[in-house]
């Protein structure tokens, strides 16, 4: 999408030389950045953002960055214009908001992977669970399908052949440890450990819940191989070729200076996230 300088603008509502010649001269004696408006949501996300941004301020591309307390309101502003570009949410999840939206949202690069953890306050392996023993899963579908497969994973349930990322606890085919399986919104995982004998968690709630020590001893994690779980930046379709979000985009994964904040904001501890960007991973 077009951006309009201040200058430019001021030359099309007047006219006569002497007036064109004045919004000529500001041209030259201002140096006016171009600006690009991020949405993202706080902790790790907002962390790295900020340093990226600070790095694109120092080039000349003037970063504004508004955080968001939800997962719904960043695609609407988005949608609505309000935003060039958002990050928050993989694309697990914008595949669900733009079936259920309709929006015209795209995913143009990948970013920070948060892995995905099994935990358990109680149990210090999967053999201690005991039969019938209470595990928390995310409720809603797209981060309930990852904990899915996960458990799956850690040979605890098996589900229905084909069903991926997108299966629900209807979706369990076996369950020999007759598993009473908890629905709980994803952040409030975090508090409802010692309620149930297994969760999953991302570590970064519970780095955020000042609780790094906790965050680094999940029985199981994911890892790079759960790419489509990688956070993305998304445009709209009709400035998905922006070049000012590209070259946001390559500060950000460029930057050591982000690596190091993302290490910091995961408890320094490599085994609660993955840089799909420096695997090659590619949108797709």
């Amino acid at each position: 999408m077009a951006r309009t300088t201040l200058a430019a603008r001021m030359a099309k509502r007047i006219s006569g030389i002497g007036t064109i010649a004045l919004a000529l001269s500001l041209t030259a004696g201002v140096a006016l950045a171009e600006t690009l408006t991020i949405g993202v949501t706080p902790g790790s996300l907002a962390d790295s953002i900020e340093v990226a941004a600070t790095e694109a301020r120092s080039q000349g591309l003037d970063v504004k960055v508004i955080e968001f307390t939800d997962w719904t309101t960043p695609n609407v502003a988005l949608n609505a214009g309000d935003l060039d570009v958002n990050y928050f949410q993989h694309q697990a999840f914008l595949d669900n908001a733009v079936a259920e939206t309709g929006y015209k949202l795209k995913s143009v690069a990948v970013g920070l992977l948060p892995n995905l953890g099994l935990y358990s306050s109680k149990f210090k392996s999967f053999g201690d669970l005991p039969q019938g023993g209470r595990v928390g899963v995310a409720s809603d579908p797209v981060n309930q399908g990852r904990g899915l497969l996960l458990l799956e994973r850690a040979g605890l349930i098996k589900l229905r052949d084909g069903v991926g990322s997108q299966g629900t606890l209807d979706d369990i085919a076996e369950n020999q440890r007759e598993l009473q399986f908890v629905e709980i919104e994803g952040p409030q995982l975090v508090r409802a450990l010692d309620d149930v004998d297994l969760a999953q968690g991302y570590p970064a709630h519970y780095v955020n819940a000042g609780k790094p020590d906790v965050a680094g001893q999940a029985l199981l994690y994911s890892g790079i191989d759960d790419l489509k779980f990688a956070i993305r930046f998304v445009t709209r379709e009709d400035n998905a070729d922006d070049p000012l979000v590209r070259r946001f985009v390559e500060i950000y994964q460029g930057s050591d200076a982000v690596k190091a904040q993302i290490h910091k904001s995961f408890a320094d501890d490599n085994k609660l996230y993955s840089l799909p960007w420096t695997e090659g991973a590619s949108v797709n």
